[in-house]
């Protein structure tokens, strides 16, 4: 075993131990050209990513072994004080069940995302984090300068609730493994996910796979022609000019 007790003995092991890692990545999605491809990381149980991802790009998150649970939060990158609004999420489009074509919907009632497809059918928009997942997702936004009173309510991907007649919330579990969602990015973000057991399923939770790619041609080819839904687009693109006209007149 190399000695530790000098710079360059340390220097040696450190460098013995990278070489030794072995860090598993995500593939590349069928028909999405590698050069598009901007991120792609596979986050342990228990771990955390945070991101800057810009508008056009296409985020996929997967459930690589069916275990995984993924606490999801977005907030706009060149704007943090505007974020995921989990109850505009739900009350606008009428639904609290995610599927595709369903908003991320900031406090402004912008679109911060899409979900553009989604195989698995098992999420959360009603519980939020435990104590575990709120603490991995604070760890990611202190990397991006943000306060623990700045994460707000999370949405919570591949272990499902559904509401019972009474009222009462009942956990659905996992999909099968390879699930997986794909979300537009509408606004440049900051995405923070974190990997975690869900209130009302505790189960040790898996891997994470997420991926993103630039694909701004999605923008044109939107899932959703209800009303609210478009209203929240006219909203985003209304502020996308003006954050690219900020030249103040003479």
């Amino acid at each position: 075993m190399t000695s530790t007790q000098s710079t360059e003995g340390a220097r040696a092991h450190a460098r013995a131990q990278a070489a030794a890692a072995t860090l598993a990545r995500p593939d590349t999605p069928a028909g999405v050209d590698p050069a598009a491809v901007v991120l792609a990381q596979r986050i342990p149980s228990g771990g955390y990513a945070n991101v800057v991802l810009g508008r056009g790009t296409r985020v996929r998150l997967a459930d690589p072994s069916g275990t995984t649970c993924a606490h999801l939060f977005l907030l706009r990158a060149e704007a943090p004080w505007e974020r995921l609004n989990v109850a505009d999420t739900v009350k606008v489009p009428w639904q609290a069940y995610l599927s595709a074509g369903h908003p991320l919907l900031s406090d402004q009632g912008r679109v911060l995302a899409t979900v553009l497809t989604d195989s698995s059918g098992h999420h959360d928009t009603l519980c939020g984090p435990g104590t575990g997942g709120r603490h991995q997702l604070h760890l990611a936004g202190a990397k991006h300068g943000l306060e623990p009173r700045d994460i707000g309510p999370s949405i919570s991907l591949f272990r499902g609730v559904r509401v019972e007649a009474d009222g009462g919330l009942v956990a659905t579990g996992n999909a099968q493994p390879g699930s997986a969602i794909d979300l537009l990015i509408h606004l440049p973000v900051t995405l923070l996910v974190a990997t975690a057991a869900h209130p009302l399923d505790d189960r040790p939770t898996g891997e994470l796979d997420l991926v993103a790619w630039s694909s701004p041609a999605d923008l044109a080819a939107l899932p959703n022609d209800d009303p609210e839904y478009r209203r929240a687009v006219d909203n985003t693109e209304a502020a996308w000019a003006a954050a690219l006209n900020q030249e103040v007149p003479a």
